[in-house]
């Protein structure tokens, strides 16, 4: 069981309308299963004094990441509609950092990817837990085998000591077994893959 102080940070990634709800434009099967478990790190977390931060996809309404424009996504998650909006079972609690309003590929919490000239800028992430003396991240949320990916990666890579809660996560498995091969990943980069407090 992985403990919460006021030096880790619980990272929630996406737990958006388009990716938890049923009905979402790029809906996680079982997306919205996990919101008991994320709300029981949440709470967990704050009655330590952890740092709690949710991340959110934020599109504009065309970008080179969407299909009609070229990129192999459905539109999801633009910016001021009812996809992008965080689920609303999810306890608000935090700071909301968005990614890809700029038409960026936002798959990470700490980076986004400009699609056509592929260069990195970082979000205000790090930055959030730096000032707070943060030096463990756990992360949740949606999906495994890409945001929730990418975020525990990027974690690990800036020198955070990075888990990721095995029942608080959902893979899209564009590729049947995409969501397994990420664990993998993750697990090789040093990322502990964890239970969470609904399981133990």
């Amino acid at each position: 069981m992985h403990e919460y102080d006021p030096r880790t940070a619980l990272v929630v990634v996406d737990v958006q309308n388009d990716f938890a709800d049923p009905a979402g434009s790029l809906s996680v099967a079982g997306g919205d299963a996990i919101v008991p478990a994320v709300n029981a790190e949440i709470e967990a977390a704050r009655t330590a004094g952890a740092l709690i931060a949710r991340t959110q996809d934020w599109h504009p309404p065309s970008t080179p990441h969407f299909q009609k424009d070229g990129g192999i996504w459905p539109v999801h998650c633009v910016r001021d509609t009812w996809g992008a909006e965080l689920h609303p079972g999810l306890v608000a609690d935090g700071p909301i950092v968005r990614k890809g309003a700029n038409g960026e590929d936002g798959y990470s919490g700490f980076t986004m990817r400009d699609p056509v000239s592929g260069e990195t800028i970082p979000t205000e992430l790090e930055a959030l837990l730096r000032e707070r003396g943060v030096e463990r991240v756990v992360v949740c949320g949606l999906a495994t085998d890409y945001c929730v990916r990418a975020t525990a990666l990027d974690a690990a890579r800036l020198g955070f000591e990075t888990a990721v809660l095995a029942e608080a996560i959902r893979a899209v498995d564009l590729q049947p077994g995409d969501g397994a091969l990420a664990i993998e990943e993750m697990a090789a980069a040093g990322v502990s893959v964890v239970a969470s407090r609904s399981a133990a």
